[in-house]
């Protein structure tokens, strides 16, 4: 029998790889100093352009940068287009001084042959319930509660790492600190810090959570890759809220007596005190790192910090009580919850007067905002509830029902392959 010869077919073994395309575009305002819009892990895309376009009433040149095979390079002046296509790229940024703003598009190419999936992230919400002793756990998606975290205490701040991958929580009651991982909403550490520990802040790189000990006097330094205590800085008497500077080497701290002390946190020591009228109780940092922004309690206020020079250049009135304090990403705006007046005050950052103000829960306490500044979410202690503020309308989309006595909040991406 004769045998029969099979043909080889150059190229026929295997279908070729498909070829996805991605589109993002957004809008962006300055001031941003080599803000990262957009980023991914090497490998995950084959190629891409990237678009950036100056609005013609900007007063200056915008420009962006990027991780790719050739470096991103773009600038633009105001009423013009720059684009560029590049391999493999793995990050874009923008640079704009204030009054610039425009909008940027980015079209990726991904192949589907043997690139790991995408990472599926959620915006999440970790509010502390101070009368259950929980944290609820709220899907900003959905502004729905997807689960419910037993702490310590009497719970109240809270804080989480930049990447998304642990949160931390002062449980007043038991001087200590509560670890959450976010991929399975259970603690897996309690830190002992100081007495009556209230506010907690993660350094902008996550290597450091700070605690601010009311009834002690002092701020416990956490290193967050062991969870334990690595220094005890001495502030002054009933030490509240805590805030950094965006490139983390300062932090700064409100003392209810009258003062918010300077930390340099190279060397973990006081550098320097500011007296502050009344009893300041939380401060939000621009993210520039020009101005620090913070509520005055007794006095109705907002008062500014200039960074530079560590001094009270201005005052602002706003509700009862002002309590807690959060600035937009894009730093044009402070949203300030007012405790005694059942409101939120909203400041523009230019002219550091009210804007806006709006009706919320009884008694809001915490406040946060969402990466993309499109929603602010503010817990109401006296309503069991979370009030959640459109920033582009100013007005509450949306009322969460949690557990008792909501006060602390924190906003960040969490992130699972």
């Amino acid at each position: 029998m004769d045998k029969i010869k099979s043909k080889k077919h150059k190229g026929a073994c295997c279908p070729p790889c498909p070829i996805v395309q991605e589109t993002i575009c957004g809008n962006f305002n300055g001031p941003l100093d080599s803000s990262e819009v957009w980023s991914a892990t090497a490998g995950s895309y084959r190629s891409g352009t990237f678009q950036l376009f100056n609005d013609p009433f900007s007063t200056g040149v915008v420009t962006a940068t990027g991780a790719a095979t050739p470096p991103i390079t773009l600038s633009a002046a105001p009423g013009n287009t720059d684009s560029q296509s590049v391999n493999n790229p793995t990050s874009f940024t923008i640079t704009a001084s204030l009054g610039d703003s425009g909008t940027y598009c980015i079209t990726l190419y991904r192949s589907l042959c043997n690139v790991p999936p995408p990472l599926v992230c959620d915006v999440l919400a970790y509010v502390t319930n101070g009368g259950s002793n929980t944290v609820s756990v709220i899907d900003t998606a959905t502004n729905m509660v997807i689960a419910t975290v037993p702490v310590g205490a009497a719970p109240f701040g809270a804080a989480i790492t930049p990447d998304g991958t642990l949160v931390y929580i002062t449980n007043i009651v038991g001087d200590s600190v509560s670890v959450i991982d976010t991929m399975t909403n259970m603690v897996i550490a309690t830190i002992p810090v100081g007495n009556a520990p209230i506010d907690v802040a993660v350094t902008p790189d996550g290597t450091r959570a700070y605690v601010s000990n009311e009834q002690a006097g002092t701020v416990s330094v956490i290193d967050t890759a062991t969870n334990m205590v690595i220094a005890t800085i001495p502030v002054g008497a009933t030490p509240f809220g805590i805030d950094f500077t965006p490139d983390g080497t300062l932090a700064y701290v409100d003392n209810q007596s009258g003062s918010v002390s300077v930390i340099d946190t190279a060397t973990n020591t006081v550098i320097a005190t500011i007296p502050v009228p009344g009893a300041p109780n939380m401060i939000a940092i621009t993210p520039d790192g020009t101005r620090a922004y913070d509520t005055i309690e007794l006095n109705d206020t907002v008062v500014v910090i200039d960074i530079a020079t560590n001094t009270v250049i201005d005052t602002i009135p706003v509700g009862g009580s002002p309590e807690g304090i959060v600035i937009t990403p894009d730093g044009t705006r402070a949203y300030v919850s007012n405790f005694d007046s059942n409101n939120v005050s909203v400041i523009d950052t230019l002219t550091n007067t009210v804007i806006d103000t709006i009706p919320v829960g009884t008694t809001p306490r915490g406040i946060d905002i969402t990466p993309d500044g499109s929603l602010v979410y503010v817990t109401n202690e006296g309503s069991d509830t979370v009030s959640v503020i459109d920033t582009n309308t100013n007005t509450v989309i949306a009322t969460i029902p949690v557990e008792n006595g909501p006060r602390g909040i924190a906003i960040g991406q969490v992130c699972e392959a």
